[in-house]
């Protein structure tokens, strides 16, 4: 939907009141969770400064670290990919998806060209099914014709949608591939620590393959993983490392490996981005337009949790997008601190940060998903 000019001006001045009317002296907060916003975090903590007069440290510990730092009441916000459902939660913490990108697919391999999976040959990759490179399935994913479609964009780079709620189409490419594979076994590279981008990841396996991946999301992998991941096939072929980071890094030393992070890391890292399939068929990059019309087909509950349809015929759909919430109080002792956190909130929800630099991948949000965030920020107290 546009916004005339009247309205970004007035939407602009509120944004800008609400970091005005905060008090003169400085907070300093502490956070700490997934590391999957971290990039984006980081990024805009000068410009949040410089705005507001506050600070931050956030520390990159992985979802599960965040939802048990939020349980104990360790610092003042937290963050994780996946949603904190466990009877540890304490009841006035609450969800603030606020961050959102894509998770990539990520391959070291030799040849720096376009390389194309689909869902299922994904599901049957990380579950220890296709071993080799040049399987006859993986290989048909790479010698075809490809479709791609192209979406208008706004200057946020999230796709347009015209009056009836449709997206609007700027045109279709087709092209054919070929790709001769390398007779290599695959390395498959997993986080080991509790992740709500492993959550995230197994949610997409069980929700394209429940044939494969029949056992329900998990933030551990090694728990939704089908069969046993340390079987004799899958030892030293199948191997864990802690956080974003550590996969990424991982990856990097290993020649002919396949890993999922948050594309900023791979890009970071020099690893390649998968074109992955969607169900209507076409495969699609990891990028803001295919992300933006995947969160234009999910759901979001009253709670601020986020529920995505990974089987969306939507054709240019890139169907592993996710959002990550921010973990905030509704009662925070500290009411000081509380006004803060919901500066930083609103800060980070906001152009100036989320689109400070398209780069990092993240994807500013709007529409319903900026409604239904300020909503939640409003709760904090």
């Amino acid at each position: 939907m546009k916004l005339s000019t009247k309205a970004k001006i007035v939407a602009a001045s509120a944004v800008l009141a609400i970091f005005i009317a905060q008090p003169a002296f400085a907070v300093d907060l502490q956070g700490s969770g997934a590391s999957f916003p971290y990039p984006l975090i980081e990024a805009c903590k000068a410009g949040f400064a410089t705005s507001t007069n506050h600070s931050y440290t956030y520390t990159s510990t992985g979802s599960g670290t965040g939802k048990k730092n939020s349980d104990a009441g360790i610092g003042d916000f937290w963050f994780s990919d996946s949603a904190h459902t466990a009877a540890t939660k304490r009841a006035t913490v609450f969800h603030a998806p606020i961050v959102a990108a894509p998770i990539a697919v990520l391959v070291n391999l030799p040849a720096k060209r376009d390389f194309f999976l689909s869902a299922n040959n994904i599901a049957k990759i990380f579950a220890g099914q296709i071993t080799k490179w040049n399987d006859p399935l993986i290989a048909a994913d790479n010698n075809r014709s490809v479709t791609t479609t192209i979406y208008k964009k706004d200057t946020k780079g999230n796709a347009i949608k015209d009056a009836k709620g449709n997206l609007v189409v700027l045109r279709t490419k087709t092209k054919k591939t070929h790709y001769t594979l390398p007779n290599k076994p695959i390395q498959v590279v997993f986080r080991s620590d509790t992740s709500g981008t492993s959550n995230n990841f197994t949610a997409y396996l069980n929700g394209v393959a429940p044939s494969i991946w029949s056992k329900p999301a998990n933030d551990a992998f090694t728990t939704a993983f089908p069969g046993k991941i340390n079987a004799p096939g899958n030892i030293g072929r199948i191997v864990g490392a802690n956080g974003s980071q550590g996969i990424a890094t991982l990856a990097t030393k290993t020649k002919y490996s396949i890993t999922y992070a948050e594309k900023n890391w791979g890009d970071a890292y020099g690893l390649r981005s998968v074109n992955i399939s969607n169900a209507s068929g076409n495969f699609v990059a990891p990028d803001s337009g295919g992300v933006s019309a995947f969160l234009g087909e999910a759901k979001q509950d009253a709670n601020g949790i986020v529920t995505y349809d990974y089987l969306s015929k939507e054709p240019g759909v890139y169907p592993l997008g996710i959002v990550s919430y921010m973990l905030v109080d509704s009662d925070y002792k500290d009411k000081t601190k509380a006004a803060a956190v919901k500066v930083l909130a609103t800060y980070i929800l906001s152009a100036a940060c989320a689109g400070k630099d398209p780069s990092l991948g993240y994807v500013t949000l709007d529409g319903k998903f900026l409604k239904a965030a300020q909503a939640q920020i409003a709760k904090i107290g």
